[in-house]
């Protein structure tokens, strides 16, 4: 089978590209270039989750309250842009009020809305592929080992100016990991159907090339089945 996939072929279908992984894996900056390979929209769904814990932190909302955490899902007054949106404050809040059944439910439609664009679109998130839009065309899971995680946590932090110490971040990098796969709503779990990528080894150029090849194998699959 030929596993090239023609870009040009893009503009004349819609594509659905889903991207799942934990915290720190890449899977952001790996959607973002898969989005600009393919012409895509993107969204990036966590940061629903982080405007949510923003808007949380901001008024004084309790994130142990899930009444008060839904209080906060009209995100629409906050700035994409806005700098405390990757604080570790609002980050650690994010994690937690994301097991909220209710706010979950809140931030579904929107997604689904952006997954549904007539062009297809890339979304990246803990939850796209299985539960999102699990008619993607395209599905990756996008992993790291958790210390590879941390290291390039604490990086990203020291570069924004930021204070960071390798062992507590490792620790909350854990301690997200244990509360995105065992939350009782949509837990982060590698979709059936989904090619795995582990960028333990890799730089970002090797992910994202990875990741392109491995796009255009599932859509070259594909349209050698539509043309059977």
């Amino acid at each position: 089978m030929n596993e090239h996939y023609d870009n040009e072929n893009v503009a004349a279908e819609r594509i659905l590209i889903a991207v799942d992984g934990p915290a720190a894996s890449g899977k952001g900056t790996i959607a973002r270039a898969l989005a600009s390979h393919f012409k895509l929209p993107h969204m990036d769904t966590g940061m629903l989750y982080r405007a949510v814990a923003l808007n949380l932190w901001r008024w004084g909302g309790d994130p142990s309250s899930e009444f008060e955490a839904l209080r906060g899902c009209d995100v629409a007054a906050v700035d994409p842009a806005d700098a405390e949106l990757r604080s570790e404050a609002v980050s650690s809040i994010a994690s937690r009020i994301s097991a909220y059944p209710s706010v979950r439910a809140a931030l579904l439609d929107r997604q689904r809305q952006f997954a549904g664009q007539p062009g297809g679109a890339v979304l990246d998130g803990r939850d796209i592929g299985t539960v999102v839009a699990p008619e993607a065309d395209a599905k990756l899971f996008v992993t790291a080992a958790a210390e590879v995680r941390a290291q390039r946590r604490v990086r990203e932090l020291l570069e924004r100016g930021l204070p960071a110490h390798y062992e507590d971040v490792l620790t909350d990098i854990r301690a997200r990991d244990e509360r995105d796969t065992n939350r009782q709503i949509s837990p982060l779990a590698q979709a059936h159907d989904a090619d795995l990528l582990d960028t333990s080894g890799l730089d970002i150029d090797q992910a994202i090339a990875e990741a392109i090849r491995l796009v255009e194998r599932r859509l070259a699959a594909r349209l050698s089945t539509q043309q059977t």
